[in-house]
């Protein structure tokens, strides 16, 4: 199995729950633009992501003004409520 195959079989397994519980305000553009690039916009958003390298990247740049919890892919679907499902390619 090479890599690409282990990772994409992980993501296929495994998403990630984002929620913004801090503010963007006077921090860093590099930061505000992670933030916006998650996918959220004000605190309490919740998106919910593949778990890949590059989105725990993002998320550990801006660990300070999130919380994230795992959810297994059937999970993610059922518990959504209010959060945004978004499809990472």
């Amino acid at each position: 199995m090479t890599s690409r195959s282990r990772s994409e079989a992980v993501a296929h397994n495994r998403r990630l729950k984002v929620t913004q519980v801090r503010s963007v305000i006077n921090r860093p553009k590099d930061q505000k633009s992670t933030v916006r690039r998650l996918g959220l916009h004000r605190i309490n958003d919740t998106v919910v992501k593949d778990d890949r390298p590059e989105i725990r990247g993002m998320i550990e740049k801006v660990r300070h003004l999130v919380e994230v919890e795992e959810v297994s892919a059937g999970e993610s679907a059922k518990r959504s409520g209010g959060a945004k499902v978004e499809e990472s390619s």
